[in-house]
């Protein structure tokens, strides 16, 4: 299987999951937000999205004008607020304390839409 093509899986069904996770249990967002206090969780979280953003970007660095491209922007996001995460946890934490659950339900809702778009890439549902 070409690379790409599983790195669209992948990301399409975690963002779909990630999606469905949230929409049902909305506390998370919140709880999430309060788990950000905690130092040892930060650099747990910040050292996955370091490892997933780096793993996806030497994998898969694709700089073309089609689907390949969201992949390559989803590594490079994930690496850079990992580092943001561990390099500088309270501003991190403060800038991610601004947005209200209401815009994060509107960045989850797009990355759904994205998710969709990665998979149908895939599996060719809606046939382009």
């Amino acid at each position: 299987m070409e690379l790409s093509l599983f790195f669209a899986k992948f990301w399409g069904w975690y963002l779909i999951i990630f999606f469905l996770i949230l929409s049902l249990n909305p506390k998370r967002i919140k709880q999430i937000f309060e788990d950000l206090k905690d130092e040892k969780f930060l650099i747990l979280i910040s050292f996955i999205a370091i490892i997933i953003g780096l793993t996806n970007i030497i994998l898969h660095n694709i700089w073309e004008l089609n689907y390949k491209i969201i992949i390559t922007l989803i590594g490079w996001f994930s690496l850079f607020i990992g580092l943001a995460l561990f390099i500088f946890p309270k501003w991190t934490v403060d800038w991610l304390k601004v947005t209200n659950v209401k815009f994060v339900q509107v960045m989850y809702t797009l990355l759904f839409l994205v998710g969709l778009f990665l998979l149908n890439m895939v599996y060719q549902i809606i046939p382009y």
